[in-house]
């Protein structure tokens, strides 16, 4: 299975965010977890990060011709970017939203995900394994 990895905005700077928070690690740290999980789970992964929405939204475009899965984790634009929303609903494969904190125990303009309805699986609030547990979702290793 391919498994397009979407990280969004402020993600490229991971270990400088709070580590109760973000799990204290750095995106290449990350990624190279996710790289190990993908082989575990028999999956190929493509990780990307970006801090611009147009990119971001390419990427999801891109992923019609090549993902047969999808996690993301926009960020911030989680909370309102309809134009990444309205690129991930072209997606006809399974998309899991993650994120490493759980928005729905933070402040409350977190609590909203203009994306959650388009998930066949959300994990929040699991750090850095919540990719893991995304990507066995998706391979059905779960």
């Amino acid at each position: 299975m391919r498994v397009d990895i979407l990280n969004g905005v402020n993600l490229d700077v991971l270990e400088h965010r709070d580590p109760a928070l973000y799990g204290g690690v750095s995106l290449r740290e990350l990624e190279q977890r996710i790289e190990g999980w993908a082989e575990e789970l028999g999956c190929v992964v493509r990780c990307r990060q970006t801090n611009s929405e147009g990119e971001y939204v390419g990427w999801c475009h891109e992923a019609l011709d090549w993902a047969e899965g999808m996690v993301v984790n926009p960020g911030a634009w989680t909370h309102y970017s309809y134009a990444i929303r309205d690129a991930l609903e072209l997606f006809p494969g399974p998309l899991v939203e993650v994120h490493l904190s759980n928005p729905e125990q933070r402040e409350e303009w977190r609590k909203t995900s203009v994306i959650a309805d388009l998930a066949a699986e959300r994990v929040l609030g699991r750090g850095p394994e919540g990719y893991r547990d995304a990507m066995a979702f998706l391979t059905g290793s779960s």
